[in-house]
């Protein structure tokens, strides 16, 4: 190794060398197969990377490549660069270390119409070339997650790719096997995919984004990037967590600055490494708890959030009667508990006070008045339904302007000054569902049961929230069965 090159770890890179005939001649071909509609050549890595900044030197075609620890983006194109890998390949099972690939999925500027029959718009070959990964390209605004359970050097890849624009695409990934057909005419041969694929980033499917394809025998490690992701970032990650985790030994051989030897540490050193990583690993556990936590209340939290301030119809209806029960109210679908659309959506009420029939609307614009007479009606026609179950009065609670984010809608569902005050004079209570909504947000139950109960509820044991029970099939139908809200 020459000394310009002292400290620096080398890696293959399957393109040619920026500036040279050879990336000449790709450009050319690649440009070629574009204007025929053919399939495109990969996208090329830039040639602006400053690769001693992160401790590499590039090693680009006809370079020797056996002694570099990874690969990036191992292209073969017109027949070149398929000599380049395989010595790269054959020099990591020599050493009996991990052979590091850098493959990346799909086109960012690919703009030509999908195949309806495809299952892929983009794909990589894996290994022995008989396994690929590939998928479909999302939609745009999807937001990939962390799966549970990621640790280590992979773990902080996902996180570092979760920076990526939020313009950036990303494709689903699944393994793939193959296909041949035997020259004497015998018939088709069937390559099952091989090796085993371990998601990085998921979307909200569960299906990986971002994973690495390890081989049947462990001696490749290749990771599938989507296109898009910026190079300084994954090299970063190479030098910093993927080569000390998979393949220290390159850096030993290098001298690499980035590489501590823990052979060559004193006692002190390696006491103050062991401390700083157990306090890593207690902070990763705890982070990784916290994040679940996050998780299962968002996923909790979502439906009612979402149900009260944009829904309409029984998902509205729904979240009310989640809201009320969580503030130990017990809330009855009357839909379900009368056989039909014969009153108000709910029979809400709570031990030892009087129960109310609560109506649910939504509106996308201003509420219509008229919702008030029709909850009157209901309150008119309760006796003949159920004459020795006695109701107080009604609670209307509206979504209006629902179409508007929440800070761009009235504070009140009423704005007529003599409509608003002759409800003063009637046995109605009228709720926005934003009114609803920020109570709920900072778990305020008494002004929830005091807003649909009455003041007497303010005295009312406090309520503490819980999960709804499945009731058993005898009892009440409570508000998660459906019903006619329109």
């Amino acid at each position: 190794m020459s000394s310009s090159t002292t400290g620096l770890v080398p890696v293959h890179i399957g393109q040619p060398e920026p500036g040279s005939e050879e990336e000449q001649g790709l450009l050319f071909r690649r440009e070629r197969a574009l204007n025929r509609m053919g399939p495109p050549e990969p996208l090329l890595v830039p040639g602006d990377v400053p690769w001693e900044r992160h401790g590499l030197v590039p090693r680009w075609w006809g370079m020797e490549s056996s002694d570099c620890p990874a690969a990036v983006e191992p292209g073969f194109f017109s027949g070149q660069g398929h000599e380049e890998f395989q010595r790269f390949l054959g020099g990591a099972q020599q050493r009996g270390e991990v052979a590091l690939v850098f493959a990346v999925v799909g086109h960012a500027d690919g703009d030509r119409p999908r195949n309806p029959l495809s299952s892929v718009d983009a794909s990589v070959r894996l290994g022995d070339q008989s396994t690929s990964a590939g998928g479909r390209r999302l939609p745009k605004g999807m937001r990939p997650e962390i799966p549970p359970g990621l640790e280590g050097a992979d773990r902080d890849l996902a996180i570092r790719l979760l920076t990526r624009p939020e313009g950036a695409p990303w494709w689903s990934l699944k393994l793939y096997g193959s296909q041949s057909y035997n020259g004497d005419g015998s018939g088709r041969v069937d390559h099952p995919a091989a090796g085993e694929l371990h998601p990085i980033l998921v979307d909200s499917l569960g299906e990986p984004v971002v994973a690495a394809w390890t081989s049947p025998e462990g001696d490749q490690r290749w990771y599938l990037i989507p296109d898009a992701t910026h190079w300084e970032s994954v090299l970063g990650w190479l030098v910093h967590r993927a080569l000390p985790e998979y393949v220290p030994a390159a850096l030993r051989r290098a001298r690499s600055p980035f590489f501590i030897d823990p052979d060559l540490q004193t006692v002190g050193e390696q006491s103050a490494r062991d401390a700083l990583e157990d306090l890593e690993a207690r902070y990763a556990a705890e982070k990784q708890r916290l994040e679940d936590e996050l998780r299962r209340a968002k996923e909790t939290a979502e439906p009612v959030r979402y149900g009260l301030l944009y829904g309409s119809g029984t998902e509205l209806v729904h979240a009310v009667a989640r809201v009320l029960t969580v503030a130990g109210m017990h809330a009855v679908d009357l839909d379900e508990e009368l056989g039909g659309t014969k009153s108000a959506d709910l029979l809400v009420g709570a031990d030892g006070m009087a129960s109310r029939l609560v109506e649910v609307k939504g509106a996308s614009g201003p509420a219509q008045e008229h919702l008030v007479g029709h909850l009157q009606r209901h309150l008119e026609t309760w006796p003949q339904l159920r004459p020795d179950e006695t109701v107080s009065d009604g609670v209307l609670i509206v979504n209006h302007q629902h179409k508007l984010h929440p800070s761009e809608r009235t504070a009140a569902v009423y704005a007529r000054p003599e409509f608003v005050a002759s409800l003063d004079s009637l046995p109605v209570t009228v709720i926005s569902t934003v009114e609803l909504f920020n109570w709920w947000r900072a778990a305020d139950w008494t002004a929830i049961r005091t807003a649909v109960l009455g003041d007497a509820a303010a005295t009312a044991q406090s309520a503490t929230p819980v999960n709804p029970p499945q009731p058993p099939s005898a009892q009440r139908r409570r508000w998660w069965s459906g019903g006619r809200h329109q």
